[in-house]
């Protein structure tokens, strides 16, 4: 059997799934539920230090269906992050460590641009012996009008700023949550690690319109007949999450070029940041799809509107299925495929070069011609060497 267990920034969790920040960490009482049934890490819902600005409504949830059967392909909240205060937090945080002292559990904080704020997020955080930050720079709804969440992940100098004030007073790992409401996601990404944090995570929500009600003309989720645009998870978003974390990786890690053609493959590129580390989230509910995340880089892997439609013990299942996955494929740790997939990656040009090297070789071999010095043979040296000369 596999060996699932990660060490990921000097942080030991038994396999590589984590509880995405939102919901499913909403409280001291759920947090332990996911720690009972073995989830790697946990990340908590998001907190501020003011809580009173936090007003959730209801409903606040849309989901997409399969046209056929009840499978949810595609889901949309307009959430806001905790609306606990931060106090309660504090002795929540202190309960569970005490409960859990070897399981990871890690805060999720966001503030507005302002650096007191931010300082003591983190050092009462810390005090209440939290394992490391996640900085929510990514959340795309309710909140970017006070200039948080993707607003502030949105612009690469701010989110540097800001992780610069959360390094110098950390002294756990900080990870740097992205959004992918944006152009280029590796501009902040980079911003993030130039200021120190140790690791990466993306991706969050996608905003979006989940779809207007054609019975009433309003947009979904309805409240008292007027909606907002949301954060759209679940397994449709996974194929761009994938890009993302593939794109993440390779500027982190390296992985394969446009290149020219060289005899071993795609030629490498050289990765910025080897000794940091990425949290994948999009769309995962089975081992398989946390497979593909870490065959593109993924040191870990997290999940949340998952766990909202399958439950906690969906942890078990997810290990299962990734011990199997890694059993047939003949791999002992998560570390020996880790960025497997990365090297595969090139440019349409050097797609188009590596398919016209291909069908020129095909055509040789058809012709007889030698292509490769094994191929010569010894009955038919001059016939060969006759095909070998040039028209001219």
């Amino acid at each position: 059997m596999a060996d699932l267990s990660v060490t990921v920034n000097g942080l030991k969790m038994p396999n590589p799934f984590v509880i995405g920040s939102g919901p499913p960490g909403t409280n001291a009482n759920v947090i332990g539920k996911a720690f009972d049934e073995n989830w790697g890490a946990v990340i908590a819902k998001t907190v501020s230090l003011d809580a009173s600005k936090v007003t959730n409504v209801a409903p606040r949830y849309a989901r997409m269906r399969a046209l056929e059967g009840r499978e949810v392909i595609g889901w949309q909240n307009i959430e806001l992050i905790s609306d606990r205060p931060f106090e309660v937090w504090e002795d929540e945080f202190k309960k569970i460590k005490d409960k859990y002292p070897d399981r990871i559990l890690i805060a999720s904080i966001m503030e507005e641009f302002n650096k007191d704020a931010w300082t003591e997020l983190v050092e009462r955080s810390e005090a209440c012996g939290v394992d490391a930050f996640e900085l929510n720079f990514s959340c795309p709804h309710g909140l970017p009008e006070r200039k948080m969440g993707a607003a502030m992940g949105q612009d690469p100098d701010i989110l540097r700023e800001v992780c610069g004030w959360v390094n110098a007073v950390a002294t756990t790992p900080v990870w740097a949550k992205m959004t992918p409401n944006i152009t280029h996601i590796v501009d902040p990404a980079r911003a993030a690690l130039e200021a120190g944090c140790e690791g990466i995570a993306a991706i969050n929500t996608i905003l979006s319109v989940m779809g207007v009600n054609l019975d009433t003309l309003r947009p979904e989720p309805t409240v008292e007949g007027y909606s907002v645009p949301g954060g759209y998870s679940c397994k449709a978003v996974r194929p761009i999450a994938l890009r993302m974390v593939m794109e993440l990786a390779t500027m982190m890690f390296g992985g394969g070029s446009g290149a020219p053609i060289s005899e071993n493959g795609s030629l490498p590129i050289k990765g910025e940041y080897l000794d940091r580390t990425l949290s994948a989230i999009g769309g995962v509910e089975t081992g398989e799809d946390a497979a593909q995340f870490i065959l593109l880089g993924a040191h870990t892997v997290q999940v949340c509107t998952g766990v909202m439609v399958h439950g906690y013990k969906l942890a078990g299942t997810l290990c299962e299925q990734l011990n199997a996955f890694m059993d047939k494929k003949g791999f002992a740790t998560i570390e020996e495929f880790r960025g497997h997939s990365l090297q595969y990656f090139a440019t349409h040009a050097g797609l188009v070069e590596r398919q016209r090297a291909v069908k020129a070789a095909e055509k040789a071999a058809k012709a007889g011609m030698v292509t490769k010095d094994t191929a010569w043979e010894g009955d038919k040296f001059v016939e060969q060497s006759d095909k070998l000369v040039s028209n001219q």
